[in-house]
């Protein structure tokens, strides 16, 4: 095995690292929000998307862009949560084919409820994901991760 296949595998473990931790958080999100807001860890992560917007709406591309969801998958969850009575959607005024989806009332009050439960499920997720030895350093380098990529993103401008 050469130097280029040593890197290959480094960077593969780092891949499998990073997945295993994703796949353990996620999992504890959606044991909590689902049974504490009767919601999924995507559908949280909609209501929480759209929360963040001004005016509180995103069209249907940037949803699923944000949910890392197809547009056919964005769809069929936004028809769940508009028949939930948690979202609904606009049409776009400057754009005849554009349709916006914002939070309703009753979105706005579920993700009030649901914010603390994921959080707080998010914190006990880190802290038992730090025990695990294979997890420790990668979560012990997710301060400067962030902190890069906030100034990466400052610096370029963004918000």
């Amino acid at each position: 095995m050469g130097i280029a296949d040593d890197a290959v595998e480094v960077r593969a473990q780092g891949w499998r690292t990073l997945a295993a931790l994703h796949n353990f958080i996620e999992n504890e999100l959606e044991r909590s929000l689902s049974r504490e807001a009767g919601l999924s860890v995507v559908e949280y992560t909609v209501l929480d998307a759209l929360s963040r917007q001004d005016g509180w709406h995103m069209r249907m591309q940037q949803l699923a862009r944000a949910s890392a969801l197809s547009p056919s998958a964005t769809t069929r969850l936004v028809n769940r949560l508009e028949e939930r009575g948690l979202l609904t959607r606009v049409d776009c005024l400057d754009d005849r084919r554009g349709i916006y989806t914002e939070l309703t009332a009753g979105g706005h009050r579920l993700l009030d409820t649901a914010r603390p439960v994921h959080d707080d499920a998010l914190e006990a997720a880190l802290q038992e994901a730090h025990r695990i030895p294979e997890l420790a350093p990668l979560l012990d380098a997710l301060p400067q991760l962030t902190l890069a990529g906030t100034s990466a993103g400052a610096a370029a401008g963004a918000v």
